[in-house]
């Protein structure tokens, strides 16, 4: 019989939609205090198209010769926290499709900061080249050459993760939080562990009407989507004949090459995955996967991802993406990034009107390191079925996050954060 991936990787990305009277939110244990002492510098821009001015998301901002990174927000905003005796550092910036751009500390030492990057240009020559062949071929290369390409040892990261349910356009829930990753080998059969060490909350229920729509999962909804530690979520080597696979137009991020690979399963009866994957040229890396899948079939998406709810009311998936970044370090690849995006619909029975959730949730590796880890004693580790807004604790003031990387919010995030500082300080 053959096993079909959709199912394992919903596992985690499942909700709970519960009558507004269940909601029983539930405090953290033992959070560690926070280090106000922590001596750091911090600086803030925006990454923007050269020539349109639009915003660039997802841009990777890198201090040369550390691990020290962070990403820009659906504005183009960033934020970068430095030790503050690190004077004369090297900042790059690069994101697909752009060339990559190197400045000088110096130049974030301003107010508004704005840093423009021009598309790559691709010849035509070299398009014809990259469309030759077997795209299916390149995909069996790319998870051939694993073991070569990622981080081969264990590895102790810092991540930001993010997670805001809204109600239309209304934020109803925003959880925010510093962990630590505990990252196995990429061929390792274990699993990687995630441990809170700074984290806060805010969920207003009093928007809702009669029902609360929660997140299963926390930071490994993103986690997950790591698909080459976890190519059995989606495809590896003996599930490929599943797929069909096809040369796009390739593309660069600065001045490396990638193949651009689109794929779709073959099977359509039950929900189905559909996607691009960005693949190093030279040493078939697998650089950036952007992955949907189709939920056409309402009634077995709901089950995939629907864990609990009240009775009369229908809930399914209507829009479901993905996003995984890898970046290098010393000619080793490992998860940098990664985004889900969730849209649901909730139709009551006997109501004309139906109502919409969307679900965010990103984290992004801010500093990490190659290290011979001491596993703490498992409780310190979070499980898998963690539900955000019930599991930990509060908010807190602007300074809450120290000298830790963050990811900026977006304006409407922005906007929620600053309610919900005010209702504080009132």
């Amino acid at each position: 019989m053959k096993a079909r991936t959709t199912t394992l990787l919903s596992f985690c990305f499942s909700v709970w939609l519960l009558t507004f009277l269940m909601v029983s939110p539930v405090t953290a244990k033992s959070l560690p205090a926070e280090n106000i002492g922590d001596p750091y510098q911090s600086f803030k821009g925006r990454v923007i198209n050269s020539v349109t001015e639009k915003p660039i998301q997802s841009a990777h901002i890198n201090v040369k010769g550390t691990t020290i990174s962070t990403i820009s927000n659906v504005d183009g905003e960033f934020s970068l926290k430095l030790p503050a005796d690190m004077e004369d550092a090297l900042i790059s910036i690069s994101a697909l499709g752009y060339q990559t751009k190197e400045l000088q500390l110096d130049y974030f030492k301003r107010e508004n900061v704005i840093i423009t990057m021009q598309e790559s240009v691709q010849e035509l020559a070299e398009v014809n080249i990259y469309t030759k062949g077997d795209a299916t071929d390149l995909v069996r290369k790319m998870m051939h050459n694993r073991d070569e390409n990622y981080v081969s040892d264990e590895a102790l990261m810092t991540a930001f993760y993010r997670e805001t349910i809204k109600k239309g356009n209304r934020n109803i829930s925003l959880s925010e939080a510093v962990t630590e990753l505990h990252k196995q080998p990429y061929l390792s059969n274990k699993d990687d562990d995630i441990a809170i060490l700074k984290a806060r909350k805010s969920t207003d229920y009093k928007r809702l009407d009669t029902v609360a729509l929660k997140l299963r999962g926390g930071p490994f909804n993103t986690l997950y989507i790591d698909v080459m530690k976890y190519p059995q979520f989606l495809f590896d080597m003996d599930k490929l004949n599943l797929y069909s696979f096809k040369y796009a137009e390739p593309t660069k991020i600065g001045e490396r090459s990638l193949y651009v690979v689109d794929f779709q399963e073959i099977e359509r009866e039950k929900p189905w995955y559909y996607g691009k994957l960005f693949i190093d040229s030279k040493s078939y890396t697998l650089v950036k996967a952007v992955y949907s899948l189709n939920t056409d079939n309402r009634q077995v998406a709901s089950r995939m991802f629907t864990s609990k709810k009240p009775n009369g009311v229908k809930v399914y998936p209507d829009n479901v993406q993905y996003q995984v970044d890898y970046r290098e370090n010393n000619g080793k690849w490992f998860y940098g990034y990664g985004k889900a995006d969730l849209e649901f619909v909730v139709n009551w029975k006997h109501k004309i009107f139906n109502s919409r959730y969307k679900i965010h949730s990103e984290m992004a590796i801010t500093e990490w390191e190659v290290a011979n880890i001491i596993v703490p004693h498992h409780e310190e580790f979070i499980k898998p079925a963690i539900v955000m807004v019930d599991d930990i604790d509060g908010f807190a003031d602007v300074d809450f996050w120290g000298s830790n990387n963050i990811i900026e919010p977006d304006k409407s995030i922005q906007n929620a954060i600053e309610k919900i500082q005010k209702k504080i300080a009132d």
